[in-house]
C-alpha cells in the first residue's frame, strides 16, 4: 500500500473489527464493561445497578472531524517551517534526509507517535520551502501553479471518492504497488547518476526527450496518477477507521498518511512544471 502508516496498523486495515479486536486496540481487558456504540448498550444508572462508563480522552473514537483538524494542524506546521526553508534553501537537502528517516520510522511504527509525526512535518516543511524557493527564483509563479495543481488533484479525487465512482480493487492495488516500486528504483538510479556526474542534464534521465516530450513529464504524469490512487487508498482507510470507531489516536496516523501522499503529489507536479518551463 502507499502508506504503511495507514495500511499496516490493525485499526485501519479495512476489516470490520469484532468486539474483542476493538478491546485490544483500546488496550482494555475483555471482561471490562461494554462501551455504548461499540458493544451492546450499557444499562442506565438505576436500572440493573450499573453506572454508565466514563468516557476519557483515550476512549474517544476517530472521526472525520478530528482527522481533518489534525491534518490541518500538520500542514500549518509545514507552512510555518516552509518559510524557514524558503529563506534558507541550503537546509533543504539535510531536511529532506531527516524527513525521509522520520517518514520511514513513522510508517512502520505499530502505534502512532505524535512527536515524531510533528517532527516529520517540521523537516518536510523546511525541505519543501527550500526547493520551492529555489524553483520560484528560477521560474516565477511555478510554486503557485504547483499548489493549484496539487489542490485540484486532491479535490477531484475526493469528490470522485465521495460520489462512489472511484474505489480501489485488489488487482489494481497490486499493479499500482509494482509501479511504485519501479518508480522508486528509477528515481534512485536517476539520483545516483546526477550525484556522480554520469549525466550532464540536471534532470538526469528525466531530461531525455521521447518523440519531443521530456521523459520526466511522462514519468511525472504516471507518478501523479499513482499519488491520486494513493489518495483513494488513504480515503478508504480513513473511512474504515471511522466506521470501526477506533481510538482518536489513529487520526494522527491518518493525517500523517495524507500528508505523505500530498507532499509527494506536490513535488511531482512542481518537477513536471519545472521540466516543461525549462524546455521552453
Amino acid at each position: 500500500m502507499s502508506n504503511p502508516a495507514l495500511s499496516n496498523n490493525p485499526a485501519l486495515n479495512g476489516k470490520t473489527l469484532t468486539a474483542d479486536e476493538l478491546r485490544r486496540i483500546y488496550d482494555q481487558p475483555a471482561a471490562q464493561t461494554q462501551r455504548p456504540g461499540i458493544d451492546e448498550p450499557v444499562a442506565e444508572a438505576g436500572f440493573g445497578g450499573e453506572q454508565p462508563p466514563v468516557v476519557t480522552p483515550s476512549d474517544r473514537p476517530m472521526t472525520y472531524e478530528n482527522t481533518i483538524s489534525k491534518t490541518v494542524m500538520l500542514f500549518l506546521i509545514v507552512l510555518v517551517f516552509g518559510a524557514i526553508g524558503w529563506f534558507m534553501p541550503i537546509l533543504a537537502l539535510p531536511a529532506a534526509i531527516v524527513g525521509l528517516v522520520l517518514g520511514l520510522v513513522n510508517s512502520f511504527k505499530k502505534e502512532p507517535s505524535v512527536p515524531l509525526i510533528v517532527l516529520y512535518a517540521v523537516f518536510q516543511g523546511v525541505f519543501l520551502g527550500g526547493i520551492s524557493g529555489i524553483f520560484e527564483a528560477q521560474w516565477a509563479g511555478i510554486v503557485s501553479q504547483a499548489v493549484i495543481g496539487t489542490l485540484s488533484v486532491f479535490g477531484v479525487t475526493l469528490l470522485l471518492f465521495r460520489s462512489g465512482k472511484v474505489r480501489t480493487s485488489p488487482k489494481m492495488t497490486k499493479i499500482v504497488l509494482i509501479a511504485m516500486v519501479g518508480y522508486l528504483v528509477f528515481s534512485l538510479i536517476n539520483f545516483g547518476m546526477i550525484m556522480f556526474g554520469a549525466t550532464d542534464d540536471p534532470w538526469g534521465m528525466r531530461g531525455v526527450t521521447v518523440f519531443g516530450i521530456p521523459l520526466g513529464v511522462v514519468i511525472g504524469l504516471l507518478a501523479v496518477f499513482l499519488a491520486a490512487y494513493s489518495l483513494v487508498m488513504d480515503f478508504e482507510l480513513i473511512q474504515n477507521g471511522v466506521k470501526n470507531r477506533v481510538p482518536e489516536k489513529w487520526a494522527w496516523s491518518a493525517a500523517f498518511g495524507l500528508m505523505v501522499t500530498l507532499i509527494w503529489l506536490y513535488v511531482e507536479i512542481l518537477r513536471i512544471l519545472a521540466i516543461l518551463r525549462g524546455s521552453d
